[in-house]
């Protein structure tokens, strides 16, 4: 390594559904974090490592910053303020789409996040996301205008995370700013998240493209057993632990069929992910309200 090499963490944060994931994946290069068009799909700070010959990046994919009530929110909350003061360097991921939809919603969403974000002095980008679906787009130079007003001194950057137009522009003015420094991991590494936490994630991100509404909130996965011998499958069973009793046949599905599209579907990617064939188990149990229970919150790792 030389002395101009790089070594820094940033934070992804935003509101809900801005894009932080789908950044996240496209910078990395492959899938790390789950992706939903559900809004508020990321619990936990995920990292993901990004390394090249000039620098070793690693990023916090955060919870998204938002104003919903109750103690799993307020844990969530803290898990993205909490990057914030972690890392080196900060970029704010906004939906150009939405906010040029609907003014309104900037004035109740961004400006409260101005001042806490700028108050860490870090460097700050604002990744103005999804600008391929502005439409017209002369509607996005206001915007631009009104977010350099709300953020004096940060850089702006268009992009769109889903196509990677304007991504490595972003992430080569992002490494000018980290420290000099060698690299922390493997360069192999692309995350500091578990496979067992990583296997997890993607059962649940299946539930949320299989569930309605409000249903995939009150669940969350919890990995009971990870068997991986020297030869043959790995064996994973896996719980997913309902709010409601009344949830738990609305998981599984009529004749269980739900919950074997869901797991058929997180096999598929879990056998990608470990390179190898996996017998996948899934159980439903009702814990009820454990979105109210700090400590079995905690348990599952929301907050840190």
């Amino acid at each position: 390594m030389t002395t101009d090499h790089r070594f820094g963490h940033v934070a992804l944060m935003g509101p809900p559904n801005a894009g932080k994931s789908t950044l996240l994946n496209n910078i990395l290069g492959q899938k790390l974090a789950i992706v939903s068009p559900k809004p508020q799909t990321t619990r936990n700070a995920i990292s993901g490592i990004l390394t090249n010959d000039a620098a070793q990046v690693v990023f916090l994919d955060t919870p998204g910053v938002h104003r919903m009530a109750g103690r799993m929110n307020r844990l969530l909350l803290e898990a993205a303020w909490g990057a914030l003061h972690q890392a080196d360097a900060v970029v704010l991921i906004l939906d150009a789409e939405l906010y040029t939809k609907k003014p309104h919603l900037f004035d109740r969403e961004i400006k409260p996040l101005a001042d806490p974000v700028q108050r860490v002095q870090r460097p700050l980008f604002i990744a103005v996301n999804k600008t391929d679906r502005v439409r017209p787009k002369e509607k996005l130079l206001p915007f631009l205008m009104r977010v350099g007003q709300s953020f004096p001194g940060a850089e702006i950057f268009p992009l769109s995370a889903a196509t990677g137009d304007g991504v490595d522009t972003l992430l080569s003015e992002l490494i000018k700013v980290l420290p000099a420094g060698e690299a922390l991991y493997p360069e192999d590494q692309l995350s500091t998240a578990s496979l067992r936490f990583l296997a997890a994630e993607t059962i649940r991100e299946k539930l949320f493209l299989e569930l309605e509404q409000e249903l995939p909130y009150n669940t969350i996965v919890e990995i009971e057993q990870w068997e991986e011998p020297e030869e043959g499958p790995v064996r994973i069973n896996a719980a997913i632990h309902v709010a409601r009793a009344g949830h738990k046949g609305m998981v599984i599905g009529k004749g269980g069929q739900l919950l074997k599209k869901i797991g058929t579907a997180a096999r598929i990617e879990l056998e990608v992910m470990l390179e190898r064939q996996v017998h996948l188990e899934l159980w439903v149990r009702v814990r009820e309200d454990w979105t109210e229970d700090t400590s079995f919150l905690r348990e599952m790792g929301l907050g840190e």
